[in-house]
């Protein structure tokens, strides 16, 4: 794995040596608790005799999780309105009972507990509440939702049916995102004041990109599609880690100029009246802090990555090719280190399942945890609360870019009786 750059220089004296300290906890072959069990300790439930039955929707990026290897789950039905889809996740989830369409297998299947919906991200808040209304629990590719009417949807048909919902974010499950919770939690940034966070996918949604096309030659979904629509890769890196909410957005977005000669990058026409082709927002939490959010589609640049400003320390997520990871106490040389691979140790990981992964290792996490989750009939991390608080603020900040970055409130769906992923309020000093 990339090493992340780690900075814990601001905490001088007894607060320094709590940052030391907490660091070399987190950096050792294990994580040591706080009283609570750290999240990639929970172990799985390999006591249970219960099995999921699991749907799959959508054979691109929905064949690429490891359902068929979690012990207390076994695929049930899969479906995708491409043949060549359908083929896909039949084959990879060895399943033989293939539908058409999520509707048809919304009204044939007979043997069903839960579904992963992993259709076009216009689609998410539909196909979710078709499958609650079926009874379905149901885990979500992201965003939940492109719009908050949408959200209020999602929120409405979660507490009226009492069923279980998780996001599938990858940065939730990104192994420099666990370290960073766990240091949050034990104190080691001290106060986390600061937050920088980007997803930078060149040309994705652009005119030039294959996936903006349908076999047929059609636009697909992603052309055009407005970048703060898709926030919470960036937002799940502060959602995740503090458990903040983003109460206040203010947001700015380039367009750059028309095309100049035939082949040049264009979004025109999109469905979704969208003009920009890069969004940065700053946005305020409910805790007073700062965090600077950047979705580009057309830029020099690529990955999903964070940096974390605390007045005790700081954490820099690698930059590919320009540094590693790199640990600095005051009066100290930086030195690099190398953040854990969770993923090959984590109790709450299956051991057919400790394999390398998708999206930084987070693909394992994402498959156990939504398994673990309703085999113990428990809420499963980035549930619909914290999946609407990485959303959300992205949805805002989307339109106040069309109103020239006027700073915004931002609507909360929360539930006060839902705890909040993330650890919530750091530790103190504990000397």
């Amino acid at each position: 794995m990339d090493e992340a750059l780690f900075s814990a220089g601001a905490g001088a004296g007894r607060g320094g040596e709590l940052t030391r300290r907490v660091f070399l906890q987190l950096t050792g072959a294990a994580v040591v608790g706080t009283g609570a069990v750290a999240l990639a300790e929970r172990p799985w439930p390999a006591s249970s005799t219960k099995t999921i039955r699991l749907g799959v929707v959508g054979g691109g990026f929905g064949a690429t999780f490891w359902w068929h290897e979690h012990p207390r789950c076994k695929v049930t039905g899969v479906t995708d309105l491409r043949e060549d889809r359908r083929r896909r996740l039949r084959q990879r989830y060895r399943c033989d009972a293939v539908y058409d369409s999520l509707e048809t297998m919304v009204k044939e299947a007979k043997d069903i507990d839960a579904v992963a919906v992993f259709s076009g991200a216009p689609d998410h808040a539909r196909h979710v509440k078709v499958c609650m209304d079926r009874g379905w629990h149901v885990v979500s590719a992201v965003p939940a939702c492109i719009s908050l009417e949408e959200a209020a949807m999602l929120k409405e048909v979660k507490e009226k049916t009492g069923l279980h919902y998780m996001m599938a974010e990858s940065s939730y499950y990104r192994q420099e995102c666990i370290f960073a919770r766990e240091f949050y939690r034990q104190g080691g940034f001290g106060e986390l004041f600061y937050s920088e966070v980007e997803y930078y996918h060149d040309s994705v949604c652009l005119s030039t990109s294959k996936l903006s096309y349908e076999p047929d030659g059609s636009h697909s979904w992603r052309y055009g599609y407005p970048p703060m629509l898709y926030p919470t890769h960036c937002t799940g890196y502060l959602v995740g880690v503090t458990g903040e909410r983003v109460t206040k957005v203010s947001c700015l977005g380039w367009h750059g100029e028309k095309p100049r000669e035939a082949g040049e990058p264009t979004i025109a026409g999109n469905v979704y009246g969208n003009r920009f082709w890069c969004q940065s927002a700053l946005m305020l939490t409910d805790r007073g802090h700062m965090c600077r959010c950047n979705v580009f589609w057309r830029c020099v640049a690529g990955g999903e990555r964070a940096q974390w400003f605390g007045d005790k320390a700081s954490l820099y997520m690698p930059l590919g090719g320009i540094h590693g990871a790199i640990e600095h106490d005051r009066g100290q040389r930086p030195r690099s280190i190398e953040v854990p691979q969770y993923w090959k140790t984590s109790p709450m990981i299956p051991e057919p399942m400790r394999h390398a992964s998708g999206h930084g290792g987070s693909a394992v996490f994402i498959t156990a945890e939504f398994i673990n989750a309703l085999v113990e009939d428990r809420q499963p991390e980035c549930h619909l609360y914290d999946a609407l608080a990485m959303t959300v603020p992205g949805i805002v900040a989307h339109q106040s870019a069309f109103r020239d970055g006027e700073q915004l409130e931002v609507p909360q769906f929360d539930n006060p009786d839902a705890p909040r992923s993330g650890p919530g309020e750091p530790a103190t000093d504990r000397g």
